[in-house]
């Protein structure tokens, strides 16, 4: 889609501020991938009719657990796992039909809500293609919300029966299912059955099997179904939102359709001969749409986890494989959090390579970004240099999906040069099903979203505060507002906000405002550079966009995450950081500070020379001065969702950091 630079046939309308659209998409938006499959269990019924043998839903074996005590007196649970069992498509639709009518079975009606609180596994998919067939419109929450939020979301939808696993029971639903009165079911999607201590009395638990063999039964399984209709809800998608309580986003049949029509397109000659590996979360939107986009075309997904993705993940035991190199999968969706992981064990092996293998990697690696950057291919640096890194996951990786948050650019180029695979770049959220922007497979450009999918449209809606505008030059710039059949229904009994954030317009279509700011570049791709929500207003009256300040001092190879905060009625910016482990490690050798991470960690020595790092690495990247955090604090506790800090996501929860970090606040600010 790359266009001459003085033609801008992107903006519809020909005004700056847009609505851009995807050259292909100039006259209509696209709204679903085959005439008259425009719901998901036709889309599901339509790929199974198509594909019938082929393996469709795949899960490793377990074949061993043991606990292995590590040199700090920790004990890690280790598993060592066989090869993956496969269910066809057929099976898998058998599977769908047979539970979702043995839960009509057990009294859910259309349209009533049912909710889903599961690990990403294959009865998770199972489970949702039985409720898109039956009508049962499916509530998801993340397993990483607080109790507190999990009974708000099934009590808002009404929930009387919820899909769940037998770890997620006993550790988090247990605990609240006297707070959800309504509820009178709970599945258990694991197979070996065991009793259920301590449950309410009144709560009847089944497994999935049981359910299924109940939906088989001749007379349930000729009841007639009630099918679904494009505009009738499909999902219910908490999201955990960075301020507050959940808010449940209303995601109709139709919606789901556009967004996959839309990622589909972009993602080429994608078919049944692709294997994707999915291990994020289903409860968020880019999971379940690419999981989705898989299905509709015939390809097979494998099953992983985090801790068991790669032959050096957490869980997998010394000298047995990884998810990847069993799988052997071709396309996988990855949040920045998980590519960085990467890119920084991969550096840090660099790292302890001899001279001269340093210098062999050094030179293959410049090489490479210079010829990409002109179209062309290496191929033998390829095979002699990147082969082992390409390995790491799995050897056969076509397309790698990044979305969830910013990719960083050194990142995005080490993946597109070691391993030897197009990293896309999207933009969207669950608002807008997720879909939005991705980039051009063949778009090595850093830092941008690419153009607008073949589903939505994209106008700029000036922000005076801001001080953006669609008539900038050489930009136009302003809030991001996405418009099409992908955008969604508004959230669940919340009319206030659905007026804020949600509008149609004349011709009846609607818009989501964003609150993201991003700017058009003549070729029409897109690129975010900043966030409402982040801005504060300093003493002195400049602006500092906070996400800013963190996505420069990210690219710090010191810094594992960063928040940035401001207070209006001081001058300067202060941040909180979770340090490298092994890059601190290094520094605290070089400056001769001996104590525990904790130690380290609180060492104002330690803490003033990161700072000056810091400072320099912001230099250099030409932030401005009143940008640069001028304090800061070393945290030895990383943020992961378990401590309330970051969402699933990873995104960062400002709120609950400044709570967190209140006394240092008033430390750095007080000059203490």
């Amino acid at each position: 889609m790359r266009l001459k630079e003085d033609m801008n046939p992107l903006s519809v309308s020909g005004h700056p501020a847009g609505p851009y659209r995807a050259i292909n998409s100039q006259e209509k938006l696209s709204a679903w991938l085959h005439p008259r499959v425009d719901t998901l269990d036709k889309m599901f019924e339509y790929a199974t009719s198509r594909f019938p043998k082929r393996d469709c839903l795949g899960t490793r074996e377990v074949l061993s657990e043991e606990d292995e005590l590590q040199p700090n007196g920790k004990v890690f649970k280790k598993v060592i796992l066989g090869n993956y069992n496969w269910l066809s498509y057929e099976d898998t639709y058998g599977a769908a039909k047979c539970f979702g009518s043995g839960l009509a079975a057990l009294g859910q009606k259309p349209q009533c809500n049912i909710a889903i609180f599961c690990e990403t596994r294959a009865e998770w998919v199972v489970a949702a293609q039985a409720c898109f067939m039956y009508n049962f419109p499916l509530v998801t929450l993340y397993s990483t919300l607080g109790p507190m939020a999990i009974a708000h979301g099934l009590n808002e939808t009404e929930i009387t029966h919820i899909i769940t696993s037998k770890d997620l029971l006993q550790s988090r639903l247990k605990a609240i299912v006297c707070d959800v009165p309504r509820l009178q079911y709970i599945i258990v999607v694991d197979s070996k059955p065991t009793s259920w201590p301590n449950i309410p009395r009144g709560i009847m638990v089944y497994s999935m099997d049981a359910v299924k063999e109940m939906g088989s039964k001749p007379e349930n399984i000729a009841v007639d179904r009630r099918q679904p209709e494009n505009s009738d809800l499909a999902v219910i998608m908490y999201t955990s939102g960075s301020t507050g309580i959940p808010k449940g986003v209303m995601i109709s049949h139709g919606n789901i359709i556009a967004g996959i029509t839309g990622m589909a397109e972009r993602l080429p000659n994608l078919n049944e001969t692709d294997t994707y590996i999915g291990y994020l979360p289903l409860a968020h939107v880019l999971e379940l749409s690419a999981e989705l986009v898989c299905i509709s075309h015939g390809c097979r997904i494998g099953y992983s986890s985090p801790q068991t993705l790669a032959d050096q993940s957490t869980k997998i035991k010394k000298g047995s494989k990884g998810d990847t190199s069993v799988l052997k999968p071709t396309l996988m969706a990855a949040v920045p959090e998980i590519m960085d992981r990467i890119y920084k064990n991969v550096m840090t092996k660099v790292e302890e390579m001899s001279k001269l293998q340093k210098t062999l990697f050094v030179l293959a690696y410049n090489y490479k970004m210079e010829q990409i950057s002109k179209g062309y291919g290496t191929p033998l640096c390829d095979s002699l240099v990147f082969k082992r890194v390409r390995a790491l996951l799995g050897g056969n990786m076509r397309v790698l999906l990044s979305g969830g948050a910013p990719l960083s650019a050194a990142t995005q180029r080490f993946m597109n040069i070691c391993l030897c695979c197009p990293v896309g770049q999207g933009y969207g959220l669950t608002e807008t099903c997720g879909a939005g922007t991705i980039s051009e497979i063949w778009d090595y450009s850093t830092g941008r979203v690419g153009a607008p999918l073949v589903c939505s449209e994209i106008k700029l809606k000036d922000w005076e505060e801001g001080g953006y505008y669609s008539t900038d030059k050489p930009n136009p710039r302003g809030e991001i507002v996405i418009g099409g059949p992908n955008v969604t229904m508004g959230y669940y009994k919340n009319e206030t906000k659905n007026r804020e954030d949600f509008f149609v317009d004349e011709r009846g279509q609607r818009w989501f405002c964003t609150g993201d700011i991003g700017e058009f570049h003549a070729d029409g791709c897109l690129k975010i550079i900043d966030r409402k929500k982040d801005l504060v207003k300093l003493q002195a009256g400049e602006y500092v966009s906070l996400g800013k300040v963190e996505a420069v001092l990210k690219n710090c190879s010191l810094i594992d995450n960063i928040c940035a905060y401001a207070n209006s009625d001081e001058s300067y910016v202060i941040s909180f950081v979770v340090p490298n482990h092994k890059q601190l490690m290094v520094l605290a050798e070089q400056m001769q500070v001996r104590g525990t991470w904790e130690e380290m960690c609180n060492n104002s020595q330690m803490e003033k020379e990161v700072l000056r790092i810091i400072t320099e690495a912001a230099i250099s990247a030409q932030m401005e001065r009143f940008e640069i955090p001028k304090k800061i604090r070393l945290s030895a506790e990383p943020w992961t969702p378990e401590t309330g800090l970051v969402t699933d996501a990873f995104k960062l929860k400002r709120k609950e950091l400044k709570t967190h970090y209140q006394d240092d606040i008033e430390r750095m600010y007080g000059g203490k």
